[in-house]
């Protein structure tokens, strides 16, 4: 990848964290088939997803697969970060397995829409959000199944201009992690799309059945990565 036209396609943001990150690289390959293991905890260890478009939503559909070490993430008064998108000013769009629950923030770090679904374990779960911001509807999908709906932050927008982040919760657009919140385990399969998906196509999903639209806003099979620290990208092998 010719890294000087990434830059030029870089929002502000994205573009100061390579900056500070010398470190870091941009890989140019995808993540197809890959997965993302995430061995002990850390403070410095995350990837940074590059987005194909701006993460500027009134409704979405954010999907995932993932397992954990259960010693760690299952620890009463841990906090575990599943997915984080971190702007300037704001947490945008954070996922928490937290208190014995799954948790999702909007443009807060302490209104959470909390829902009592199976905790993550050793063996890979497919793990969905959908949330419209026209009702304020939003619900979790476990294996394909829905938990109970919730009314949360209705007329909100994500904002864009920020970071996509695996592995640590940033509490300011430059990183500040930490370790006792980090995610230690397996991701893969990360996908959004700008829109919520039916139920039907989230159980396609979660078979690896998928015919519905192709993900628009992160998509596993085609977008490029960061990778900083100690994260293993693992391949097709053992997916």
């Amino acid at each position: 990848m010719n890294i000087s036209v990434y830059f030029c396609s870089m929002e502000s943001a994205d573009l100061l964290l390579l900056f500070l990150l010398p470190l870091a690289s941009v890989d140019t390959d995808t993540l197809s088939g890959k997965t993302l293991f995430f061995p002990q905890e850390s403070a410095n260890s995350f990837v940074m997803l590059i987005p194909l478009k701006p993460l500027s939503l009134d409704a979405f559909t954010l999907c995932m697969r993932l397992s954990v070490d259960p010693d760690v993430a299952n620890q009463a008064r841990r906090e575990t970060i599943l997915f984080a998108y971190r702007t300037q000013n704001a947490d945008e769009l954070n996922v928490w397995q937290e208190k014995g629950k799954i948790s999702f923030y909007l443009s807060s770090s302490g209104d959470a829409a909390s829902y009592s679904i199976p905790l993550l374990s050793v063996f890979r779960t497919n793990l969905c959000l959908t949330w419209e911001s026209s009702t304020g509807l939003a619900a979790f999908w476990v294996d394909g199944k829905r938990s109970t709906l919730q009314v949360y932050k209705q007329g909100h927008r994500v904002q864009s201009k920020g970071l996509v982040v695996l592995g640590q919760d940033p509490d300011s657009i430059v990183g500040e992690f930490d370790i006792n919140q980090s995610f230690v385990g397996e991701i893969t399969d990360v996908n959004m799309w700008d829109s919520v998906l039916t139920g039907r196509q989230i159980g396609q999903l979660s078979e690896n059945e998928w015919t519905g639209p192709t993900a628009n806003v992160l998509n596993w099979n085609t977008m490029q990565y960061v990778v900083k620290g100690n994260v293993i990208v693992v391949p097709q092998k053992y997916y």
